[in-house]
């Protein structure tokens, strides 16, 4: 799959947060296994946090947006906040036209404090996804707090699992577009 563009998208309103380091190895992991030789673009949307809620969106904004639905594989991770992900997520989601994710491969990633949280990455950020028009073929990952010491280690399993399925989705939108 060279040539894929990977990015990863994180929801957290902390600048460089736990989030953003476990969702740039997960897209790592996932562009290891898929053959793409270049590292992950990160979107920390913590950076135009301040331009999201204005009635004209900023430059930077827009260019987010561009980066975001034009990805082939799109790593959407959010720390889990009153049971789902962030409202900063959900901002810049909503941000996007319908069917923006169309032609994208979306892995759902939530970082949480408490396993009793576990299905929200399923019930709340997949939906999300799926109806920007996304194809997430694989269940969403799940890291607690407490694992985040071996998210490196939990990642490359992750990855190991659901590699097969990314490559076979994006050879599917391949084809689709053909």
């Amino acid at each position: 799959m060279i040539g894929t563009s990977i990015v990863a998208l994180v929801g957290n309103p902390r600048a460089q947060s736990r989030t953003h380091r476990v969702a740039l190895q997960a897209a790592q992991a996932i562009a290891a296994r898929i053959g793409q030789p270049v590292a992950a673009e990160t979107v920390d949307l913590s950076a135009v946090a301040p331009y999201l809620l204005v009635a004209t969106p900023s430059a930077a904004v827009e260019l987010t947006l561009e980066l975001v639905s034009g990805a082939d594989v799109l790593v959407v991770a959010s720390p889990t906040y009153k049971g789902t992900y962030t409202g900063l997520l959900k901002a810049f989601l909503d941000r996007l036209p319908a069917g923006a994710l169309a032609s994208t491969v979306a892995l759902p990633l939530m970082v949480m404090g408490d396993a009793k949280h576990a299905l929200a990455v399923e019930v709340h950020l997949r939906p999300l996804l799926v109806e920007l028009g996304a194809h997430v073929p694989t269940p969403g990952a799940v890291l607690l707090e407490s694992q985040l010491p071996e998210a490196e280690e939990l990642l490359d399993a992750w990855a190991d699992r659901v590699a097969p399925q990314v490559a076979g989705a994006l050879t599917s939108a391949i084809d689709i577009a053909r």
